[in-house]
């Protein structure tokens, strides 16, 4: 049982983390060793204090030398899942189920809806994990929307048991050159099947017959993550404290809203953990 979880390695997930090896708290912490593409990407940074027209990949590196320093751990599983339990949570990560006292959502901004009917099909037909599921689908057709250039392993995983994969990217350099591997040029427009997947409609309204439907992206929608979670539209509604609406679940970062700003998501990171420290000393007062 880990005293807290954090989900995101942005800013806002870097402030939380930082703390919580300051005071000694037992966690995991989810997402890429890469931390965040959108800061990486980021060509120079005017605001942040005490770094004057930093590059992004500069902090970025500052960030990973401070983590090494501090001997934080990153766990690379992309969260599918989490279940409030009443004494705290079970995260799904990859293909292991983790348990914590607290959570802290640092997701950046996720589409809330996603693909029309994937939220209604995910378990019968739909699936964020590949290595999870792909065994379900050998020797069927599948569709694989990916969003992100290092998932492109995941992609060559499901092609070795598919017999057929429809792709579908975000982006122009795909390095997969597998001869079941079929990329299209359109995109994703609806995901449809009653009890189960049978159908994909892309763009221009052809429609592809598919078994399964395989979804990675760089994090799972709030809303379809943590049933219950209060949101409003993409982002976590949160107070002050960075409280959500469900006990011991916290929200940090671009995921509650604007500004998306590197110091707005750092300082909640910061707040998100001091609470969550707070919280946490209830239950040891309790327990």
């Amino acid at each position: 049982m880990y005293d807290a979880a954090i989900v995101g390695t942005g800013p806002a997930g870097i402030s939380a983390a930082l703390n919580f090896k300051l005071h000694k708290k037992n966690i995991i912490w989810f997402g890429s060793k890469e931390l965040s593409t959108k800061v990486e990407k980021s060509e120079k940074i005017a605001n942040y204090p005490g770094l004057s027209m930093i590059s992004g990949s500069e902090l970025n590196a500052r960030f990973v030398k401070q983590i090494e320093e501090m001997d934080i751990e990153l766990t690379e599983k992309l969260v599918t899942g989490i279940t409030p339990t009443g004494n705290g949570f079970m995260v799904l990560g990859g293909n292991d189920i983790y348990e914590t006292k607290t959570i802290l959502l640092a997701l950046g901004v996720v589409s809330a809806k996603g693909f029309p009917g994937e939220k209604k099909l995910l378990g019968h037909g739909v699936s964020y994990c590949a290595s999870c599921d792909g065994f379900l689908y050998k020797d069927k057709k599948i569709a694989v929307f990916c969003a992100d250039k290092r998932f492109e392993h995941e992609v060559e995983f499901l092609a070795e048991l598919a017999e057929k994969v429809c792709l579908f990217t975000t982006y122009k350099d795909i390095e997969i050159n597998i001869p079941n591997v079929m990329h299209f040029n359109q995109s994703i427009k609806e995901i449809c099947g009653q009890d189960s997947v049978n159908k994909i409609i892309l763009s221009d309204g052809t429609e592809i017959s598919v078994e399964g439907v395989f979804v990675l992206r760089n994090a799972v929608a709030p809303s379809i993550l943590l049933k219950g979670l209060k949101t409003d539209g993409p982002h976590i509604v949160v107070n002050k404290n960075m409280e959500t609406n469900i006990k011991g679940c916290y929200a940090a970062g671009d995921c509650t809203g604007r500004p998306y700003q590197l110091t707005k998501s750092t300082g909640e990171g910061n707040i998100a953990a001091h609470s969550m420290l707070e919280y946490l000393s209830e239950l040891g007062k309790q327990a």
